[in-house]
């Protein structure tokens, strides 16, 4: 008689998930050593091989790929059946897993917890760090319960509710201050310092300056907002950042911050989440808690940026 235990799904899943022993022993919280011997005896139930084991990552089998589909889908219903009990008793308290992407994650995911926790003290937050295809991924696999992206995402699956807006905002070097502040049209001449592919930011300053791809090697990428800011601080070229990153990613460069031109570019940010979570509910009540700290996040980015006086 085969037995197999959640745990084992769980184990399985994750391997599949990162490919790797060590990333998924890690997500797991347990040893690597432990992980193996758990896909191993996993494997011996079964009677075949799950994985293929390469020196720096694995590759799944047949029936790996195909194991790694049922059980993804065995837990994401054991979780909503979980999820369920909650909601009849007390939604908001235990673990909620909470993905953000990088270019709102520093600038409001502190505050955010914060709020939260004070709000619902036995609410165990597990915050996620990714890009938006990857949290959206994870949304839908059931690997995250809700998470804060810039809207549209368009996935069907998935519940979208609006927070608030904000504008785009030019960085550049502090000795342009007095410049006149140029047109999408004009930026398209300057050198532009961008996310690296994966960010929805970069696609959206893209679509403002009516670029398209593939890009002149004349523009720059860069991991993170932090690494643009101090570019355009040496001088190298300028760049464009959302309104709440204002006040973190200008005090420490020598650049000048200026509003654009109307049409402003701007985004909407706003919360995600499976529309079969049972959940769904107290995700609308967090929504409230969350847009309030984002709206008063972009308010305080806003009043950082000078007067727009010296549009051309």
């Amino acid at each position: 008689m085969i037995s197999i235990s959640m745990r084992h799904l769980r184990y399985f899943e994750a391997l599949a998930h990162h490919g790797h022993f060590g990333r998924a022993a890690e997500a797991c919280s347990i040893s690597q050593p432990a992980l193996s011997l758990q896909i191993k005896e996993l494997e011996e139930t079964l009677g075949a091989p799950l994985v293929e084991r390469g020196t720096r990552q694995i590759r799944l089998t047949r029936l790996g790929e195909e194991f790694a589909a049922r059980a993804r889908g065995i837990l994401q219903a054991v979780d909503e059946l979980e999820d369920l009990a909650r909601a009849s008793h007390s939604p908001l308290a235990g673990r909620l897993r909470i993905g953000v992407i990088p270019t709102v994650a520093p600038y409001l995911l502190p505050a955010v917890m914060q709020r939260l926790v004070e709000r619902f003290p036995d609410l165990d937050l597990r915050p996620r760090e990714a890009v938006t295809q990857r949290l959206v991924d994870d949304l839908v696999e059931g690997r995250l319960d809700t998470a804060i992206v810039a809207l549209p995402v368009s996935e069907p699956s998935l519940t979208e509710h609006a927070l608030f807006e904000e504008e785009f905002v030019l960085v550049r070097p502090l000795h342009e201050a007095a410049l006149p502040v140029p047109n999408s049209e004009t930026l398209r001449t300057m050198r532009l310092l961008l996310l690296q592919e994966g960010h929805c930011f970069r696609e959206q300053a893209l679509s403002f300056c009516n670029l398209s791809l593939p890009l002149s090697r004349d523009m720059m990428e860069g991991s993170s907002l932090t690494t643009l800011v101090q570019m355009v601080g040496a001088g190298i070229g300028v760049t464009l950042i959302p309104q709440m990153a204002v006040a973190i990613e200008t005090r420490s460069a020598a650049v000048s911050v200026a509003r654009l031109a109307a049409p402003r570019p701007s985004r909407t940010i706003g919360m995600v989440w499976r529309r079969t979570n049972p959940l769904a509910g107290s995700f609308e009540q967090m929504a409230i808690i969350v847009g309030a700290v984002g709206l008063a996040g972009a308010v305080a980015g806003a009043s950082a940026v000078p007067p727009d006086w010296h549009l051309s």
